[in-house]
């Protein structure tokens, strides 16, 4: 099986914007939306609000005898993965990582890489994966822990990886005097999307 080295591009690409806060219009959608406005006319954008999307959370049942049958939303989210060229996964910062949304969406992932006749982790390979956060702190730096997070579920599957565009504030609406953060929105979809690699080249175990 061959990954593709460049990421798509053009008309042919569809974004997912996976919202991950626990406060609607918070600072986190606010910045992504910024970004996703700067994207063609003729790109499609697809966003999903998880606090408002009634998604029990994941069970592991990769080593149980019995199915895990999928309930209607989670296969609706599984398919607007899919289908998207683009996965944006936007989480203010919490505890220096994910949101507990943000998180949940990954831990799905694991099912379905595992869904017997599953073709996740082909279809996923060659794709992008983005970030977007935005935090109280002025030291980037302090989100490491989420980039990584993102970053080697990208090098995982595959995937490309657009890195994640950092915003400050804390009040609702803050990240609007964030004149750094808003030019670089921008910009950021435009930028360069690596393949995702691990530091030691090697493929860890499954997640």
């Amino acid at each position: 099986m061959t990954t593709p080295n460049a990421a798509p591009t053009g008309p042919d690409r569809s974004f997912l914007f996976v919202l991950g806060s626990s406060r609607p219009d918070g600072n986190t959608e606010i910045l992504a939306r910024a970004a996703a406005a700067q994207l063609p006319s003729d790109v499609r954008q697809e966003w999903v609000d998880l606090s408002r999307l009634p998604l029990p959370d994941f069970q592991d049942g990769r080593h149980e005898s019995g199915t895990w049958t999928a309930g209607e939303h989670e296969e609706a989210l599984r398919q607007a993965t899919l289908q998207a060229t683009d996965v944006v996964i936007a989480s203010p910062l919490y505890w220096y990582t994910l949101s507990a949304q943000a998180k949940r969406y990954l831990d799905y992932w694991s099912g379905w890489l595992t869904v017997p006749g599953s073709d996740f982790e082909e279809r996923m390979a060659g794709r992008t994966l983005w970030g977007v956060t935005v935090m109280a702190d002025h030291d980037e730096g302090v989100a490491d822990g989420l980039v990584t997070a993102l970053h080697h579920s990208a090098a995982y599957l595959r995937m490309h990886f657009g890195g994640v565009l950092f915003g400050n504030g804390s009040r609702p609406g803050q990240v609007r005097n964030d004149d750094r953060a808003m030019v670089r929105a921008k910009s950021f979809f435009q930028g360069p999307a690596a393949l995702a690699r691990f530091p030691s080249q090697e493929q860890p175990a499954r997640p």
